[in-house]
């Protein structure tokens, strides 16, 4: 029963850097909600639209137009996936236990749908795409996890969420439609064999940020856990 009290009193941190922004409109949209709509749903919406930008990125295999539909389905993810929790807080009817559960089952298919999807696009090899998923499941299970050992449960990242992930995205979408030349640019390596897609750069720097993030993140919990349990004596 302890580690249920722990998820009921974790501390969000969030401190990216449109947070204020983004928090004040959330809780705009919350309090204008109809009295109908639920958190439920809304994490239904925020799944659709994971889904969908997963399929517009598979299909820029016949079109580059389709990232259109794949910035939407961010927009509807936002949306969707931002909003249920806080309109349960705004509406004071937070369920903590079922919430949690929830979120996060449906936050790694969500993931799965835009991580594969890109991999499945000629934007980004799917390798480097499940590298980048598996590094982003890392983080989570270690979120998962200090949310029960010191009731902190971190959103952010050198002062970067989801949020602003998503909006990286949709830019990177936007450019690549403007400017078509972009979405058949390949790269060479001297050393390794075959080309790049065009946005295996980009990935590549992600997948390394992600794993700088992920180790720094584990030496320093794993520092502070040291100290509250430390070795016994024999």
């Amino acid at each position: 029963m302890t580690n249920m009290e722990n998820v009921k009193q974790a501390e969000r941190i969030q401190k990216s850097i449109i947070n204020k922004l983004e928090h004040r409109s959330l809780v705009w949209l919350a309090r204008r909600q109809p009295v109908w709509v639920t958190s439920d749903m809304l994490t239904i919406v925020g799944g659709v639209g994971a889904f969908l930008t997963g399929l517009g990125f598979y299909l820029t295999r016949y079109s580059i137009d389709w990232l259109w539909l794949s910035s939407a389905g961010l927009v509807i993810n936002w949306y969707g996936d931002s909003l249920d929790g806080t309109l349960a807080r705004v509406r004071n009817c937070q369920r903590p236990i079922y919430g949690y559960y929830l979120d996060h089952t449906v936050d790694c298919v969500n993931e799965a749908f835009m991580f594969v999807g890109a991999g499945l696009s000629p934007l980004v090899h799917l390798d480097l795409a499940l590298m980048a998923f598996i590094l982003y499941l890392f983080l989570t299970i270690n979120v998962c996890i200090n949310a029960h050992l010191k009731s902190e449960f971190r959103l952010t990242y050198a002062k970067l969420g989801p949020t602003e992930f998503r909006l990286l995205i949709i830019i990177a979408n936007s450019l690549l439609i403007l400017f078509p030349t972009l979405a058949t640019r390949t790269w060479t390596l001297n050393v390794i064999e075959g080309e790049l897609a065009p946005l295996d750069p980009l990935a590549v720097v992600v997948v390394a940020a992600l794993a700088v993030i992920y180790l720094c993140t584990v030496i320093s919990d794993a520092r502070k856990y040291a100290k509250i349990d430390p070795p016994k004596k024999i």
